[in-house]
């Protein structure tokens, strides 16, 4: 336990270390460095965040982060609407984006189908995806979810629920290690999984 001697300090140091990957004494330097930081930038920095909860929106078609109802990327004209990459969150975008070797738009789950985390089929946007399919003139599919015990479920999911309305279904080729997240994955690698994306169905009928 940290002996903080200011209230206000210590509740600081609390709501700080809620934050994924910092602990208690990160959090404490933390706050400690606002405590010496000009008012002015501090202030900055609680509008910055305040802004992530009023001004940010999930877009109404993919569910990518925005600043608008619908995302830079859906609404690039230079993009093909045809070819839709299915992602477990905003993070994967990001990596792929980064590797310049992709030109479609994209499709946010939310997560993974995990049982044990109580992460089921309700709680993902799935059947956003399956609408999607359904309503627009899909070319192709391309699922890039992790290669992990619950990404291979999801992926056998959604192709069960797409194969006869998707001419063509793909994965990322397996460059990227089982059980690495795709935000993990340096952009060489990552741009050659996606340049030499498999067939789905040939996965699914030696697996099957």
């Amino acid at each position: 336990m940290l002996s903080i001697y200011s209230k206000n300090l210590e509740n600081a140091v609390n709501e700080i270390a809620k934050l994924p990957g910092i602990g208690k004494r990160t959090a404490l330097r933390l706050a400690l460095h606002l405590l010496k930081t000009e008012e002015e930038d501090v202030s900055r920095l609680t509008d910055r965040i305040n802004k992530l909860k009023t001004d940010i929106f999930f877009c109404k078609k993919c569910y990518n982060v925005s600043d608008a109802e619908i995302c830079d990327i859906c609404a690039n004209p230079k993009r093909d609407p045809s070819v839709i990459c299915v992602v477990q969150d905003i993070r994967d975008i990001i990596a792929l984006e980064n590797t310049h070797q992709y030109h479609g738009v994209y499709h946010v789950l939310g997560g993974v189908i995990s049982p044990m985390d109580g992460i089921g089929i309700q709680q993902l946007n799935l059947q956003e995806l399956f609408t999607r399919v359904e309503h627009e003139p899909v070319t192709e599919l391309i699922l890039a979810l992790p290669s992990t015990v619950e990404g291979d479920t999801t992926n056998f999911f959604i192709y069960k629920n797409v194969k006869d309305k998707v001419a063509k279904i793909t994965t990322i080729a397996r460059g990227i290690g089982v059980g690495e997240e795709l935000e993990y994955a340096d952009e060489v690698t990552l741009g050659r999984s996606l340049l030499s994306r498999t067939d789905f169905d040939t996965i699914y009928q030696k697996n099957g």
